[in-house]
């Protein structure tokens, strides 16, 4: 008795049985429609955003947050630089690295590699692959012993596994008697690594710096890789960091080497936003056709108001709060449903793989192959306040019309 009439009356329409059973049959589709979407709209997101996280983290585990190198030329005092480095407060690690590439040759089998030179001892402070270690560990890499530590992928497409020796042929060439021969060097399989992400585990080989240094005839490294204290810093950090060492160095981050690809993962999430709001938009505005027949099932109930003292704001109340309960309530069963399904899909997911025989993410095409999950609180907050900001709009109308029924011409064969 204390409430508004709007809230009372448009409180009481919602829970009164209908004489016309379809208008009830709509409004319950369109509260399964505003659920339906946001379920799908939190899930996907979160999807997402698991997909984002998983590929930042595979990616920086085995790349670096920054790397320094030296124009056009090796860099020959790396520990002087290191050094000068980590004298930044926020960098937490370094560690100097050899690139190269060549081919691994065993039997009949040949494939190419991205081959990269690392301090063992150090590696560890830039990268996550002593981490992942399958089989053996990074630290068996030795100078002068030629060790190798393939990824599992690469190990399995050439049919080796720790303990076998390997051949790796590099582009450079040795000028002969015999004419130029192709550098090649024989080197024992020490530990298999797997970080979940095929592009490294099927191309990626470590040998230990000084065997790399000899292999690839490099005086000095190719550059020095950077950990910091916060990766989204790295482009601010770099500057500082140009401007604080002596000589002519190069200051790279992770955002300059992959910044095409975690902007179009950005562009996708936006496109998929925008793409199943329109799920949400099509439910909440089945309430514009729900309330349109309420409004015309209640002609005569609002013409007995308007004679009582009821204004045309109140009678636009009414019907507004009946159509926002609707999408209210179809916000929350969605936001509850997003929540709980996009909490489980890690699960989920291998169990309907496993009911149905089939890998939904093959490894050897999609760069993670499991369905990870991650739920944002400003995503989750952004989907419910916009579905029910729409679920209000699309009341405006039907209301409108109602506040103008003229109580003369409704109960005229009343």
């Amino acid at each position: 008795m204390f409430k508004p009439l709007e809230l009372f009356v448009g409180l009481r329409y919602t829970r009164a049985k209908r004489r016309n059973h379809f208008i009830s049959f709509i409004s319950l589709i369109s509260i399964a429609g505003i659920a339906l979407g946001v379920t799908a709209l939190i899930t996907v997101l979160s999807v997402m955003n698991g997909f984002e996280r998983e590929l930042r983290e595979r990616i920086l585990g085995m790349a670096s947050h920054a790397t320094i190198s030296q124009f056009g030329e090796p860099l020959r005092d790396w520990e002087g630089v290191a050094r000068q480095a980590a004298a930044h407060p926020r960098v937490l690690g370094t560690a100097p690295y050899i690139r190269g590439e060549g081919m691994l040759i065993q039997g009949q089998h040949v494939t190419g590699t991205l081959v990269r030179g690392v301090l063992p001892q150090r590696e560890g402070e830039v990268s996550e692959v002593g981490n992942n270690m399958i089989d053996g560990r990074l630290q068996d890499l030795r100078a002068g012993d030629y060790g190798i530590v393939l990824g599992r992928a690469l190990a399995s497409s050439l049919g080796v596994g720790v303990g076998d020796r390997v051949t790796l042929v590099t582009p450079t060439a040795n000028v002969t008697p015999a004419g130029v021969m192709p550098r090649l060097k024989r080197f024992t399989v020490v530990g298999l690594f797997e970080v979940g992400m095929y592009e490294y585990d099927s191309a990626m080989a470590f040998l230990h710096l000084q065997d790399a240094a000899t292999l690839f005839r490099v005086d000095g490294v190719s550059g020095l890789r950077l950990k910091l204290d916060d990766l989204f810093a790295a482009p601010r950090i770099s500057r500082e960091l140009v401007q604080e060492l002596p000589g002519f160095y190069s200051v790279t981050d992770w955002t300059q080497l992959h910044a095409n690809f975690f902007r179009a993962i950005r562009t996708e999430k936006t496109v998929m936003f925008i793409i199943l709001f329109l799920i949400v938009a099509v439910a909440a505005f089945n309430i514009v056709s729900t309330l349109v027949m309420v409004v015309t099932d209640k002609k005569s109930d609002i013409a007995i108001l308007r004679t009582l003292g009821a204004s045309p704001a109140s009678i636009m109340g009414i019907f507004m709060v009946q159509g926002t309960l609707i999408g209210v309530v179809g916000t929350l069963l969605g936001l509850a449903g997003g929540i709980t399904l996009a909490l489980n899909v890690e699960t989920l997911v291998p169990l309907i793989e496993q009911a149905l025989n089939m890998q939904f993410l093959p490894a050897d095409v999609y760069y993670i192959s499991d369905l990870p999950s991650e739920i944002r609180t400003p995503d989750v907050a952004r989907i419910g306040v916009l579905a029910f900001l729409l679920t209000v709009v699309a009341t405006i109308y039907p209301a409108w019309r109602a506040a103008r029924t003229q109580p003369a011409e409704a109960l005229r064969y009343e």
